[in-house]
């Protein structure tokens, strides 16, 4: 199904290749932010006005002259300082809508050759997801999903931090501390009480510090005990992540941690040491980068050899770009790791990797008085606010709908409480920062999923009620006579162009914002205009029109990962 917008240009298109023979910016066509302007509209004549050496509006009217007859637009005016707005025909509107349910968007427009690779979520084995990998995680899945409804091949991998210092510590706690009753019950959560004594016992013992090297080194080198723990560690961690990535229906394709990439690293160091990119420097393998650059050196390798963060990710660049044909490579982390991807880039196109990297980074979720740290033990576990978040959505369906069996009930709240954790991170700009706060985070009323949720409800109710009455929207014909029946329509037809934009800036939030002005402009359909009580053919037209708004609802919601439900 082709977009309106992109119907729109290739009109402009046909009329300005007839008046103009000179290269110029192409049309871009966009949906008017006010509909006293019109539904659509295009800065073409203003943007081009100096190559054409002509006043915006000439450019415009001699637009407007010259445009093709075709069965779309209604009328088109001259807004503003040279502004072409378009308004579309109410049976153009009515033919077009009912292929939003039947028809895939037409996004052959788009430069989809390649592979989309999102890194996201990582979190480091042995430890529990925190409310700290919340935003990595559903950023991460919903921009996932974003490129793959836009058509693309999409590889979701999730990048464990399963290699490094923690586990030498994890070695010599596990032996020395242990609680075998606990770890059977627990293990993640014994492995993470090992990890924070471990830190507060080494403070006043330096010998600790030293053991856990000496352990790392063995493990390192292949030793064949602490490779069998260091196993048993990484299967035990997968089992609890990959629980709480079910209940938030969360999927990778792979799951390379750091120690897949651990024997390409020797390679890594030797290439850069053969092209000049990297010297040595005090003993340690060092990369300087020119003073207009202004970034510090990476240090590639330690002067006792070992490996850091960014040979790990120029490693794990060589075997992706080795491995698949990369449209882009996506990182999803937290703001703090800017610079370290940008000296990875950097340094990753001196070697001739010259591929389309983006550190997709996002504001740091916090306390009001502070960072997580495992190590402080002030983190609130994934698992706990998922839980809560449930429990409070069970409080308010008992409450407003206390008829459902037991099994509609927890069915229901899971999809809310989830949905809700979602939406609340998702709803938001990434880059901005997150003060946590419990009552904020569940809410269940505004500009959240349990609204939204609500509004697909409410339609599906909306379709009962009228099947009980013997009407369906099945053969309905669509027909246009209210202002709000316009508006809503014209709505239905905007998530495809969201959701590129949302895919060109990374920004999920802006499905998010699509979806709350769509569910708050179908509810003052709802409100304004009978449904039931009409006559026959506008009642089905209407119902029809209300399907559709839930169908796109719908999909708008999968694409942030957000389950609907047909009660609540």
């Amino acid at each position: 199904m082709k977009l309106i917008e992109k119907m729109l240009e290739e009109l402009l298109m046909d009329s300005i290749k007839n008046l103009y023979n000179v290269e110029l910016k192409e049309p871009v066509v966009q949906r008017t932010a006010n509909d006293n302007f019109g539904d659509f509209q295009t800065n073409f004549a203003m943007i081009n006005a100096k190559v054409l050496k002509k006043a915006p509006r000439m450019i415009a009217q001699e637009i407007i002259d010259n445009f093709p007859e075709n069965d779309i637009i209604e009328k088109i005016e001259i807004a503003g300082p040279g502004f072409i707005n378009f308004y579309v025909k109410d049976v153009f509107l009515t033919e077009y809508l009912p292929k939003i349910e039947k028809e895939n968007p037409d996004f052959s427009f788009i430069d989809r050759e390649g592979d989309v690779i999102i890194d996201y979520s990582s979190p480091n084995i042995a430890k529990p997801m925190h409310i700290g990998h919340l935003r990595s995680t559903v950023i991460g899945d919903a921009i996932k999903r974003i490129y793959r409804y836009l058509g693309y091949n999409v590889i979701g991998d999730n990048h464990l931090g399963d290699w490094g210092t923690q586990f030498g510590k994890l070695i010599v706690g596990y032996r020395l501390w242990l609680d075998k009753e606990n770890y059977e019950k627990d293990p993640i959560g014994e492995m993470e009480r090992i990890y924070v004594k471990f830190e507060k016992e080494s403070e006043n013992n330096p010998d600790l510090l030293e053991e856990a090297r000496q352990e790392l080194k063995k493990l390192q080198d292949g030793d064949p005990e602490n490779r069998k723990l260091w196993q048993e560690f990484i299967d035990l961690s997968l089992k609890e992540y990959n629980k709480i990535y079910k209940r938030m229906d969360i999927e990778f394709d792979t799951y390379y941690g750091e120690s897949h990439y651990h024997n390409i690293m020797p390679e890594i160091v030797k290439m850069l040491l053969d092209k000049g990119i990297a010297t040595y420097s005090e003993g340690a393998v060092v990369v300087f980068f020119d003073e207009e650059e202004n970034l510090p050196p990476a240090i590639i390798q330690k002067k006792d050899g070992a490996f850091l963060y960014a040979t790990s990710d120029l490693a794990c660049i060589k075997f992706r770009r080795e491995t698949y044909n990369p449209n882009r490579i996506l990182y999803v982390t937290d703001e703090r790791q800017q610079t370290h991807f940008k000296q990875v880039f950097n340094i990753a196109r001196k070697l001739g990797w010259d591929d389309n990297y983006q550190h997709i980074w996002f504001g740091l979720m916090r306390f009001a008085d502070g960072v997580f740290s495992t190590r402080k033990g002030n983190v609130i576990k994934l698992e706990e606010l998922l839980d809560k978040a449930v429990e409070k959505a069970k409080e308010i369906i008992e409450e407003k709908n206390p008829g459902l069996s037991p099994e509609e009930k927890e069915e229901i709240a899971e999809a809310i409480g989830i949905g809700a954790v979602k939406y609340a991170d998702l709803s938001q700009n990434r880059i901005s920062h997150i003060i946590f706060d419990w009552d904020k985070m569940l809410a269940f009323d505004g500009n959240t999923a349990p609204y939204l949720l609500y509004t697909y409800a409410r339609i599906q109710s909306l379709k009962r009620k009228a099947e009980e009455k013997g009407y369906t929207f099945e053969n309905a014909n669509l027909k246009i006579t209210e202002k709000l029946e316009r508006k809503l329509g014209l709505l239905l037809t905007q998530l495809p162009i969201v959701a590129i934009r949302a895919a060109e800036d990374y920004k999920p939030n802006l499905i998010a914002d699509y979806l709350f002005e769509l569910a708050q402009t179908y509810n003052s359909f709802y409100n304004n205009l009978p449904v039931l009580k009409e006559e026959e053919e506008t009642l089905k037209s209407r119902l029809l029109l209300s399907h559709l708004a839930g169908e796109v609802l719908k999909r708008g919601l999968d694409l942030l990962g957000i389950r609907v439900v047909d009660k609540m």
